[in-house]
């Protein structure tokens, strides 16, 4: 695991031993966030089926709060950002490596003390994903 700060962003990633499609298929799959995600009990999309650039929907938190959010940034296969609650929040994204796929998270330089609940659901989609 490593830890690195550019573009404003603070970002821990993970190798996982598994392929870039079965990885990118948990960050995408709303159903799987609260099986990797700390933070997040639920979500649902408003309109559309699949996450994809300019997406809306809830996410709910631990206590069932419902928050809005919306997909900021949509590379499909290779990375996602959001808001929620129309603040920047984190971004996810995959990289082939030989060993597999290097996924990582992103969060704001004034949400870095968020950076180890990132490294708990990297942890979690290693264990998710994994050969």
């Amino acid at each position: 695991m490593g830890i690195c700060y550019r573009n404003g962003m603070v970002t821990v990633d993970r190798v996982v031993h598994a392929s870039p499609a079965a990885v990118w298929s948990v960050l995408v799959d709303l159903d799987a966030w609260p099986k990797w995600g700390p933070t997040v009990a639920g979500a649902e999309l408003l309109d559309g089926t699949e996450l994809g650039l300019g997406e809306r929907g809830k996410v709910y938190t631990p206590l069932g709060v419902p928050l809005p959010f919306t997909i900021t940034q949509f590379e499909p296969r290779r990375c996602w950002a959001w808001q929620v609650a129309g603040i920047p929040a984190t971004a996810h994204g995959v990289d082939p490596v030989d060993a597999g796929t290097r996924v990582w998270m992103s969060a704001p330089l004034l949400a870095a003390p968020y950076v180890p609940v990132l490294a708990i659901a990297l942890q979690r989609i290693d264990r998710m994903t994994s050969r």
